[in-house]
């Protein structure tokens, strides 16, 4: 115990930090020291496989909410990142000017999606691939066509060149030096009418055209995304 002094000066905590290995402060003193460093090492996480608890942050700025899209190292990724990244892969898939649509839901993707600027889109039509060579579809959202069928312009020919009708009659013939005497059998004769008129009608068949240039459909809900 000669190698050592008792310190007095207890205010001086750091003694012993201070390098003067010489020095002893209070045992309560060296107790508190020891509870506190207890307390910390026991609510640090292990190294190895940690569990966290509580709600657990990264600090701003660090390379997991920084990093691209294309790194797949097992970098730690933030909530922030997760959610930019799965924000920007939608946005990816629906660009401005981009079609969405919903079998059963009529709510806005904006609102469904969560970005975007989406208006309703093509009520009552179908959709038809770009045709450069073709002058109904060489445009982007150009609109065509009709509801209704229609009877393409035509005209029914009805030519009579003439024609005539056969009948029968019995011939009288004049005998020598006698009176007309009916002969036996018949003979046959033709004359021509005296009108073209044949009677002939065109009757109208089919059903009505209202409605009925669809092809099979079904319906859905479109939108069409007009800015970011």
């Amino acid at each position: 115990m000669s190698n050592y002094t008792k310190s007095t000066n207890f205010a001086a905590k750091d003694a012993l930090a201070s390098g003067n290995a010489g020095k002893i402060v209070k045992g309560t003193e060296i107790d508190t020291e020891f509870n506190n460093i207890a307390t910390a090492i026991s609510t640090k996480a292990d190294l190895a496989s940690p569990t966290f608890t509580g709600t657990p942050t990264l600090p701003t700025g660090t390379i997991a909410v920084t990093q691209s899209t294309s790194d797949d190292s097992t970098k730690v990724a933030t909530t922030a990142f997760v959610q930019d990244i799965a924000t920007t892969i939608k946005e990816a898939l629906y660009p401005v000017g981009s079609i969405y649509t919903n079998a059963t839901s009529s709510t806005n993707p904006g609102t469904l999606l969560g970005f975007g600027t989406w208006t309703a889109f093509g009520a009552g039509r179908v959709m038809v691939g770009f045709d450069s060579g073709n002058a109904l579809f060489d445009t982007a959202e150009e609109t065509g066509g009709s509801a209704d069928a229609i009877v393409v312009s035509h005209t029914h020919t009805l030519t009579d060149p003439g024609h005539a009708h056969s009948y029968n009659r019995d011939f009288l013939d004049l005998l020598d030096g006698g009176p007309f005497t009916r002969r036996s059998g018949t003979g046959a004769d033709a004359n021509p009418t005296s009108s073209a008129t044949t009677g002939i009608s065109i009757s109208s068949t089919g059903s009505s055209g209202t409605n009925a240039n669809y092809q099979p459909y079904i319906t859905v809900y479109m939108w069409k995304r007009t800015a970011c």
